[in-house]
C-alpha cells in the first residue's frame, strides 16, 4: 500500500484540515479481497422490502394535479438491514440477518428473496403484532415520483427482544463482525443495543453502527459509529455548516460515545474520519454520477465492516467504503455493491495498480 502523507489544506474559515489520500496497490487490494471471503457478519436491525414500480409519465391526471405513471415493470428487492446483508453477500461474505418481520405476505416474500440468494434465514423472527416493513417507490424516467411506507415503529416487546439476543448469542463465537442497522422502526431498542454491544465487547468482535436519531446516544463503546450529516444534526440539535462545526461535533461524539472511531458521511463532500487519539481526516468523495442515493449508507457500512473484518485498517476501510457508496449512487434504486466493480474502480483511480 502506498499511503501519501496527509495533505494539509485550509477551509473557508482558514482552519487546517487533512485530506486522507490512500493509494491501494493491486497486491493490497487482492489481499483485502481475499480476506472478504466467507467473513461472517451479523446484521441486526430493521429488515425491509423495497418494492418498485417502474414506468413513464405522459400526462397529468384529470382528477388532481399529479402525474399519471404508466407502469412498465415491477420489482422487489431487499431493503434496510436486509440490503446491508445483501451487500455483504455481494462482497463475498456470509450475512447473518437478525431482525423481525410480521406474519404476512411481505414476510413470506422477504424470506423467499433471502433463500433465493442463498444466505441464512434462521435469524428472521416473526412477530404477529407488527407488519413487515415495506417501502414502495414509483419511479418514472429514472426519477422518484412518490414513496409509500407500510410500517410499525413501536419498540419490540420484551419477548421478541430476547429472541433477537438469543439468536446473536448462539452465533457470536462464529462471527467476524456485527453491524447495528437502525432505521427507527423499533427493532433496536435501548435495552437491546446495550446488550448487543456488551456481548460484542465480551467476545472481542468488531461492532459498527449505522444510527438514526432516536437512539443516537445509546451506541456507546463501538468500533465505528457512522452517522450521516442529517442524522448528526438532528441528534445534536445544531447545523454542521462549517468545518469548525463538524470537527467540534466529531470530538464531542467520540468522547460522549466512547467510540474507537467516528465516521461522518457528508454526501457529495465525502467523509470525515476521527480516530481516538487522532485528528479529523477528510476522505474525498468518489461519486461519479449521482442518480439515486437510496441504499448508499447501507453499502458504506457493509463495505467498511467487511474490510475491517478482512484485516484492513480503518483508514483503508473508510476509503473502500467511500468508493463503494459512490458507485451505488450511480444506480437507480437499491442495489448492492459488486466486488469486481469496486476493485476495478479503485485500481483505475490508483493508476491501474502498477505500484506493487
Amino acid at each position: 500500500m502506498i499511503v501519501h502523507p496527509f495533505l494539509s489544506i485550509f477551509n473557508e474559515n482558514s482552519q487546517r484540515i487533512h485530506v486522507f489520500m490512500v493509494q491501494l496497490t493491486a497486491d493490497r487490494l487482492s489481499e483485502i479481497q481475499t480476506g472478504f471471503k466467507n467473513k461472517r457478519i451479523a446484521v441486526i436491525g430493521d429488515l425491509m422490502l423495497d418494492r418498485y414500480f417502474w414506468g413513464k409519465v405522459s400526462r397529468i391526471s384529470p382528477e388532481a394535479p399529479v402525474p399519471v405513471v404508466d407502469i412498465d415493470e415491477e420489482s422487489t428487492r431487499l431493503g434496510g438491514a436486509a440490503n446491508v446483508a445483501n451487500n455483504i453477500a455481494s462482497l463475498g461474505g456470509v450475512p447473518i440477518m437478525i431482525g423481525v418481520v410480521g406474519k404476512d405476505t411481505g414476510a413470506e416474500l422477504l424470506r423467499a428473496l433471502v433463500a433465493e440468494k442463498g444466505f441464512p434465514v434462521e435469524g428472521i423472527i416473526s412477530d404477529g403484532s407488527r407488519p413487515t416493513t415495506i417501502k414502495t417507490r414509483v419511479i418514472a424516467h429514472s426519477q422518484h415520483v412518490v414513496r409509500i411506507d407500510q410500517e410499525e415503529k413501536i419498540d419490540l416487546n420484551a419477548g421478541t427482544q430476547k429472541k433477537v439476543l438469543d439468536m446473536l448469542e448462539n452465533q457470536v463465537k462464529s462471527l467476524d463482525g456485527i453491524i447495528l442497522e437502525d432505521y427507527n422502526k423499533g427493532v433496536l431498542t435501548k435495552e437491546l443495543i446495550k446488550s448487543v454491544i456488551q456481548l460484542a465487547k465480551d467476545n472481542r468482535r468488531i461492532i459498527t453502527v449505522d444510527p438514526k436519531s432516536n437512539n443516537f446516544f445509546e451506541y456507546k463503546g463501538v468500533s465505528v459509529f457512522k452517522p450521516n450529516r442529517k442524522e448528526a444534526e438532528e441528534a445534536l440539535g445544531c447545523g454542521l455548516n462549517t468545518m469548525k462545526d463538524i470537527e467540534k461535533a466529531l470530538h464531542g461524539l467520540l468522547e460522549k460515545l466512547a467510540a474507537d472511531n467516528i465516521l461522518l458521511t457528508l454526501g457529495e463532500m465525502g467523509m470525515i474520519l476521527l480516530q481516538r487519539g487522532g485528528s479529523p481526516v477528510h476522505v474525498k468523495t468518489r461519486a461519479r454520477h449521482v442518480a439515486d442515493v437510496s441504499g448508499a449508507g447501507d453499502t458504506v457500512i457493509a463495505t467498511l465492516t467487511m474490510a475491517m473484518a478482512a484485516g484492513a485498517t480503518v483508514q483503508e476501510s473508510a476509503s473502500l467504503a467511500n468508493y463503494a457508496g459512490g458507485i451505488v449512487c450511480g444506480e437507480v434504486g437499491i442495489v448492492p455493491i459488486e466486488k469486481e466493480i469496486l476493485l476495478q474502480t479503485i485500481l483505475k483511480d490508483n493508476g491501474g495498480g502498477v505500484n506493487r
